[in-house]
């Protein structure tokens, strides 16, 4: 469930931005990832990839509609990016979704797939595959309310009901019923009880055949896939039977490999772009976080992979984060993390 830990201080939107350009937005994400892909992260992955979809963490429609701060709150440069959404009730999900796109967001997407404890007893995440048809008029509710796309992100599974024709059952009521057709495929069941979130990562097996077979008998929708995918090459496989492909995990503790995404997985001719301009692309933002009262570390955390497999990428990761926590840390303290891995060049 969404915490907002510090008040954002992002552009607040006067207007709706120009929206993202006509290509599949499926085509290649970043994961919605609790605690991970916040603001900042969206902020710096973007400097790596321009045509990427980004998401925000899972935003529940209690924290929109009764929260003390914008939880919709982010950058114009995000763009194209989704909002998550947590929650089961079909008209407080109508009402925070049109909320996001006065707000400017480019889609909406609806949680069917978080397995935890605490969003199970909130009615919503992964268990609501067992409700198929709840499902269906959430969805329904939204796009009657929105003209931007609204997708449903569920497992292959839950529990024991995970037999092909279950997920065939779910996706054709959501897609009759809801009118949906975007779905991006988790390729592992959910367990809602006997293992934790963490454990369900890995157990039991990720199944991608599942997800191919899926869009060989729903050849109209849109499915994309989610689920331990390491490099650009696996997705390139996986765009040869599928619509499109989510990278979680990896694009988070790997960030470096984003920055040929835009070549390889969209056929864009863009100029080679370096981790070192990468980070001095960052100093603009980091300058105004900074003087809203962000701590920098809060920024810092999600570039610390950015140099792995580069000689001096451990020395980086250590003085950022040995530093970038201390009172007053700003900017030199990442140039000085940046000069131990030019230090390490050949």
């Amino acid at each position: 469930m969404h915490e907002n830990k510090e008040t954002p201080n992002s552009h607040q939107k006067s207007e709706v931005p120009e929206k993202a350009s006509n290509y599949n937005l499926n085509r290649f994400s970043i994961a919605p990832m609790l605690d991970w892909t916040d603001r900042h992260c969206r902020y710096f992955h973007r400097q790596l990839t321009r045509q990427t979809l980004l998401y925000t963490e899972m935003v529940t429609t209690g924290a929109i509609i009764h929260g003390k701060v914008d939880y919709l709150a982010y950058s114009d440069t995000e763009h194209p990016v989704s909002l998550q959404l947590g929650g089961s009730d079909p008209a407080a999900l109508a009402q925070c979704a049109q909320l996001a796109e006065q707000h400017g967001y480019d889609e909406i997407n609806l949680n069917v797939g978080c397995p935890s404890d605490r969003v199970q007893n909130g009615r919503f995440g992964a268990c609501l595959m067992a409700e198929a048809e709840l499902v269906a008029d959430c969805i329904k509710a939204m796009r009657d309310r929105v003209s931007i796309p609204v997708t449903v992100k569920p497992r292959i599974g839950i529990d024991d009901q995970d037999s092909y024709a279950f997920l065939c059952d779910f996706v054709h009521t959501v897609a009759e019923r809801g009118q949906c057709d975007t779905f991006i495929i988790h390729a592992r069941k959910a367990w809602l009880s006997g293992l934790s979130p963490k454990e369900n990562r890995e157990i039991p097996p990720l199944d991608y055949p599942r997800v191919y077979q899926l869009k060989r008998d729903f050849p109209a929708l849109t499915i994309a896939i989610n689920g331990g995918v390491k490099t650009l090459e696996e997705a390139k496989t996986h765009l040869a039977q599928l619509d499109g492909v989510m990278m979680g995990r990896e694009a988070y503790q790997n960030p470096g490999l984003l920055l040929d995404v835009d070549s390889q997985l969209f056929g864009i001719d863009a100029p080679a772009v370096s981790p070192f301009s990468v980070v001095e692309a960052m100093y603009p933002y980091m300058e105004r976080e900074l003087t809203n009262g962000t701590y920098l570390g809060h920024i810092t955390r999600h570039m610390l992979g950015l140099f792995q497999s580069i000689p001096g990428a451990r020395q980086w990761r250590r003085h950022l984060s040995e530093n970038a926590h201390k009172p007053g840390a700003g900017i030199p303290v990442v140039e000085a993390a940046m000069a131990l891995v030019r230090d390490h060049k050949v």
